[in-house]
């Protein structure tokens, strides 16, 4: 049996082909051919239109169907998705704004003005945080801004259950999907309509509830015959990137941690407590095997600006070239640089506003900048310790809040495919870690096979993982990256 993952990012999706007997990915594919948007109408907006996701995605299909692998025979499908993105439809599913993606800031002024009118209690005793930016507080800004528009809304979803119900023709959201959105009650374990009340928006919008595994929807007929698929495949898991990730590192458990650094970069714990920040400055999550016997939740830090950030440096240092220099040259450029840059600073906080620092703004770019001392190498550099200090900055975060450890586990993707960024994480956050040979598609569609029923367990479903390194602190480098990190958190300096 074949297993269909999709991992819908904000700069590409990628499908992957699980063969279930194996174990391990037949095929994999990335559309579209180039970085995918995020279009900003003012200052601190960040959109993506949901129908161009969902041509991407057929696309794909296409594509691994024109590339040999037998489609008609894939059995299930899951989905990742970019979290805290919220989709509008009408009750046919058309898409009635564009999609107010994971770092769009405008929501966060909302979300704080609720929180302190009704108390922090009353939202942590519920969802752990603060609605903040998240889809809820996304919500109520099309409410108060967009009046007309909203009076049309028949349903409210997160990225990757638009992409289910495009597939379905059927509406519907997880119950992890609602704690991303800030609208999950822990205590309770159920939607939370007391938020939803409070913050006046209507209960009819949010679409049928689901578990993250298991039967969730058909695919549609018609679509199927179209995409070549089999009329009989299964949705049988969604979940967010990050909780997504989690699971195709098999970190599923208790003090198990998992990182990334794409677009965003992300620490994700999971814990079996309620465990929250009384700042907001992590924020926690229902994990994709949490049970109403076995609880299970993530605890997540995230940074808005690293692989951006990375990004950004590829397009500015490739000005006048003809095509767009590649990571790899960067990752090159920060080798030939001693730990520390030569006393440069780089704060990569310019996507938004951060939570780390209870979505207020920070300063961003650069200090301590010498012209006849630091040369393009050092400003790379520089942004890569930049990144690493500020996850760090948010670790410490965690630990306090018992959501700590010494191991963390990464796949061999994005900034984690740089030596020199390994060697400066595991420097500096003190940590072993462990990389592998996955992606979140494939994590994905190992997801699929375990819903579908595949797999008797998550152990089963990733005992296919490949280890690809282990990397240990080494002493002299993480005394001297305390100093470099001490300095650079001494300089931060929060703008509002």
């Amino acid at each position: 049996m074949y297993f269909l993952g999709i991992d819908l990012g904000s700069s590409s999706i990628k499908l992957a082909v699980l063969d279930g007997n194996s174990g391990k990915a037949i095929a994999n594919t990335t559309v579209p051919d180039h970085e995918m948007q995020m279009h900003a109408p003012k200052s601190g907006w960040a959109e993506q239109d949901p129908q161009l996701w969902w041509e991407y995605i057929c696309d794909g299909i296409k594509k691994l169907k024109a590339g040999g692998v037998a489609v008609d025979r894939i059995q299930a499908l899951g989905i990742s998705y970019q979290m805290h993105g919220l989709v509008l439809t009408d009750e046919n599913l058309n898409v009635l704004r564009p999609s107010i993606i994971w770092c769009d800031s405008r929501a966060a002024p909302i979300g704080s003005e609720i929180y302190t009118e009704k108390g922090t209690a009353f939202f942590q005793d519920r969802v752990l945080q603060s609605p903040g930016n998240f889809t809820a507080s996304k919500l109520k800004w099309v409410q108060n801004n967009e009046p007309e528009l909203f009076k049309s809304v028949a349903y409210m979803m997160l990225p990757g259950d638009y992409i289910a119900a495009k597939f379905s023709g059927v509406a519907q959201i997880s119950k992890s999907g609602l704690s991303e959105a800030a609208l999950w009650n822990f205590k309770k374990q159920s939607l939370a309509t007391e938020v939803l009340e409070a913050m006046e928006l209507p209960k009819d919008v949010i679409p049928e509830i689901v578990d993250n595994f298991g039967i969730q929807a058909q695919i549609d007929s018609t679509l199927a015959e179209e995409l070549g698929l089999s009329k009989d495949v299964k949705i049988t898991y969604r979940a967010g990137d990050q909780p997504n990730n989690a699971l195709s590192l098999n970190v599923t458990q208790p003090g198990e941690i998992a990182t990334t650094a794409g677009t965003s970069a992300v620490i994700y714990s999971v814990t079996d407590q309620d465990a929250f920040d009384a700042e907001n400055r992590v924020n926690t999550f229902l994990h994709v095997n949490n049970k109403v016997m076995q609880k299970r939740n993530g605890v997540l830090l995230c940074i808005n600006g690293s692989g951006i950030l990375y990004q950004w440096l590829r397009k500015i240092l490739s000005t006048e070239q003809e095509q767009l220099i590649s990571y790899e040259y960067l990752n090159k450029l920060a080798s030939q640089v001693d730990a520390g840059s030569d006393g440069l600073l780089f704060y990569p906080f310019g996507n938004g506003v951060e939570r780390i620092f209870n979505n207020k703004k920070s300063s961003s770019g650069i200090d301590n900048l010498n012209f006849n001392r630091h040369e393009t190498a050092h400003l790379v550099r520089a942004a890569c310790e930049g990144i690493v200090f500020a996850m760090n900055y948010g670790f410490e975060v965690m630990q306090t809040i018992g959501a700590g450890g010494s191991l963390v586990k990464a796949t061999h993707a994005n900034l984690f495919l740089s030596p020199v960024f390994r060697d400066i994480f595991v420097n500096t956050t003190q940590t072993s870690l462990e990389l592998y040979n996955t992606n979140g598609a494939e994590g994905a569609a190992r997801g699929a096979a375990f819903g579908f029923g595949y797999y008797s367990s998550l152990n089963e479903a990733n005992q296919s993982l490949q280890l690809i390194s282990t990397q240990e602190p080494n002493a002299q480098l993480t005394e001297s990256y305390k100093a470099y990190y001490q300095n650079w958190k001494n300089n931060i300096q929060i703008l509002e």
